[in-house]
């Protein structure tokens, strides 16, 4: 959520920013019903002041048995008067938040200009995407081959993208699960959070989930409850109504759940394999931060989902995203995209933003210092740390052998009981 008093005193650099996101002329209709609003607002408070004036007077006249009657009726008129500005005022203040609540964050002056991922801008790569010397398959082919995954049986259950896994590839997703949770919390200092996947609409409201984005979750008929699309949504909102201590800062939380999203902008793409799925688990990364702290904060959380590629040794790239690229609550993103030779392309498979105040304002998070007299926003960021059903993905494609087996990342041959070799079903 935008803060009105910024835009008021900024509003060059707040018109700059929106264009540059493909918007035009919304600073003018802001500034127009603000106008309004305070307009009202003060007249309201003319009024009112008015009022206690006439009620004053009224009080000395009775005393004295003067005659009331005239300054009742004025008394009368100026609630009338207050009552109506009043609604007018609120009228205003409900347009004003329609209009700010839908509106995207403002780009850092870092991030580069352009229209989708193509003018994204990378910024480093561990190890050289490579091709084994035998045609490499896709995942999907893999998975079906051994047996281990079976997507004709989920549509059966559950419809479309969907997937069941059997043996070592549902044992290997809780693997990777368990790895990327342990790493996270004995090497990068986070706190493990276990979070419901049902939430109400505040919370999707505070996260910048809703109303946006309406259409892409799930929702429980006649309930007050949606399916979470990630877990930041509840990590996020740790912090909403409360007034953090400054000097706790920064705040570092991770939780592995199931995500659900309808896909309803990604019709046609990615219609085979694990990459799209309208359930699909992931470890989430939260970080809750003093202003000043929150750029160096994600990069430290980039280099965080990084180091679980690097462990895994996966071949992998990191993009500064453009602004036409970036997601709604974002001032900065970098995306971790991972090879995967099957498929012979770069994916997606970590997304690390810095929202600044923009969702602790929409969920009234505030932090205060002991010295500090007011309490201020902070600032919020999130990444995916990694999605647990893309890394397996990876893995796969990546790891495959000739004979159609896959080889067990060393950083996960513990957490598969010493396995070096996925198996086929029996």
């Amino acid at each position: 959520m935008h803060d009105i008093d910024f835009i008021r005193k900024n509003t060059d650099e707040f018109i700059e920013a929106m264009k540059r996101r493909g918007l035009y002329g919304v600073a003018d209709e802001i500034l127009r019903i603000d106008a309004w609003r305070r307009d009202a607002q003060t007249k309201r408070d003319e009024f009112l002041a008015k009022r206690n004036q006439l009620s004053q007077e009224i009080g000395r006249r009775k005393k004295q048995g003067d005659n009331t009657e005239v300054l009742m009726n004025q008394v009368k008129e100026a609630k009338t008067f207050i009552e109506d500005y009043d609604k007018h005022e609120q009228d205003c203040q409900q347009k004003l938040t329609e209009i700010l609540e839908i509106l995207p964050n403002m780009p850092d002056a870092s991030v580069p200009d352009g229209k989708d991922e193509s003018d994204n801008v990378e910024v480093r790569r561990f190890l050289e995407a490579e091709m084994p010397d035998f045609t490499p398959a896709q995942h999907f082919d893999i998975g079906e081959n051994l047996g281990l995954l079976d997507f004709k049986r989920a549509a059966q259950l559950s419809g479309a993208r969907f997937a069941i896994k059997y043996g070592d590839l549902a044992r290997l997703e809780r693997a990777i699960a368990n790895f990327m949770l342990d790493t996270h919390i004995t090497e990068h200092g986070y706190t493990e959070i276990d979070v419901p996947i049902l939430t109400k609409s505040s919370t999707l409201y505070g996260s910048g989930h809703l109303p946006k984005f309406t259409e892409d979750l799930y929702k429980i008929e006649g309930q007050d409850l949606w399916l979470i699309p990630t877990s930041e949504t509840m990590l996020a909102n740790y912090a909403a109504e409360q007034i953090l201590p400054a000097e706790k800062l920064p705040i570092r939380l991770t939780a592995w759940t199931q995500c659900f999203r309808s896909e309803a902008g990604a019709a046609g793409r990615d219609t085979r394999g694990l990459i799209r799925m309208h359930q699909f688990s992931k470890v989430e990364m939260v970080s809750i931060t003093a202003p000043e702290q929150s750029f160096n904060e994600l990069d430290r959380m980039t280099e965080c989902a990084e180091t679980i590629l690097k462990k895994l040794e996966l071949p992998f790239r990191t993009v500064a995203l453009c602004v036409g690229d970036m997601g709604f609550a974002a001032t900065k993103t970098y995306d971790i995209e991972v090879w995967l030779a099957g498929a012979g392309a770069y994916r997606e498979i970590s997304s690390c933003s810095n929202c600044l105040d923009f969702q602790s304002r929409r969920m009234n998070a505030r932090a205060k210092s002991a010295s500090d007299k007011g309490t201020h926003f902070p600032h919020m960021l999130n990444g995916s740390g990694l999605a647990v059903g893309r890394t397996m993905v990876a893995i796969m494609e990546n790891y495959q052998n000739q004979d159609g087996t896959v080889t067990i990342p060393v950083a996960l041959r513990n957490y598969m009981g010493g396995k070096t070799l996925l198996s086929p079903a029996e």
